[in-house]
């Protein structure tokens, strides 16, 4: 699994990826995987009162990723125990739960339930 970060053909960056792009229109062509990239915590907070499944308490940051002369920004829950504050550098790191499969309402096969949290870098 990879965290994609999508490109259109006028080099806006966003994520995550739509099939058009918000900003003129155009095709998404391009995929940046950010899963080896470093990126800057902008904010943080911690939720307490957490969904079906979600652990408790559950961190969640928006990291600001640098491609080439463009930013982009990610959120994501940071790794177990990870102590943030703004402006830290953190990496992404593959997790294979991000939540109870169990725990939630709708079937386990009709979702994934891995995808990528983030820890100091």
């Amino acid at each position: 699994m990879t965290l994609n970060a999508h490109r259109c053909p006028n080099g806006h960056l966003m994520y995550p990826g739509h099939e058009l792009c918000p900003e003129c229109g155009e095709e998404q062509t391009e995929e940046i995987d950010l899963s080896d990239e470093t990126g800057e915590v902008v904010t943080w907070t911690t939720n307490t009162a957490t969904p079906p499944g979600v652990r408790q308490p559950n961190s969640l940051a928006i990291v600001e990723f640098s491609i080439a002369d463009e930013s982009v920004r990610a959120i994501g829950q940071l790794a177990e125990d990870a102590e943030v504050e703004i402006g830290d550098e953190v990496r992404p790191v593959y997790a294979e739960e991000l939540r109870d499969p169990d725990a939630g309402i709708r079937e386990k096969e009709s979702q994934e339930w891995d995808g990528y949290r983030f820890e100091p870098a």
